[in-house]
């Protein structure tokens, strides 16, 4: 009879120390509007729709075959609150084309010029997704609010 309370005590402990050591659950992505971005933050997740994508930068590099070629677009996403400029680099470039919807998962605001500018970087996921269901609100382009960096004094 006691052979068979300390096998479920050492079960109980075993389930424990299980748990204890289980990788911990991933949480669901908390989907936000253009409209709620702000200056200065991060961790973003947004379901926009590329308007359009312009290459500002290509830079290839023939000297050595590492190097890898530099290219950098600018592209105007938005949902059904407003617009921002998303800047894409690289392999982005060719995911970003016009009429497309994505999911940009771990999205930062980058400042640029005091403007608003989102990004995502090497810790954030780009997703192309079927088609959106929504109008895009192209009056409220938050790349065109410009903003100023104020010190306060004591």
């Amino acid at each position: 009879m006691s052979s068979t309370k300390t096998t479920s005590q050492s079960q109980q402990q075993s389930s424990a120390n299980a748990n204890a050591n289980a990788k911990p659950g991933l949480r669901k992505p908390t989907f936000i509007k253009v409209d709620q971005l702000q200056p200065g933050t991060s961790g973003h997740t947004l379901a926009v729709k590329v308007l359009s994508s312009n290459t500002v930068l290509k830079r290839g590099r023939s000297v050595s075959q590492n190097l890898r070629n530099t290219r950098i677009a600018e592209c105007v996403v938005g949902d059904e609150t407003g617009t921002i400029v998303f800047t894409a680099r690289n392999d982005q470039v060719d995911m970003m084309k016009p009429g497309t919807a994505v999911i940009l998962r771990n999205a930062k605001i980058d400042m640029f010029k005091g403007t608003m500018r989102l990004a995502v970087d090497k810790w954030g996921r780009i997703e192309v997704t079927e088609p959106a269901n929504f109008t895009v609100k192209e009056d409220n382009n938050l790349s065109l609010v410009e903003y100023e960096l104020v010190s306060v004094g004591e």
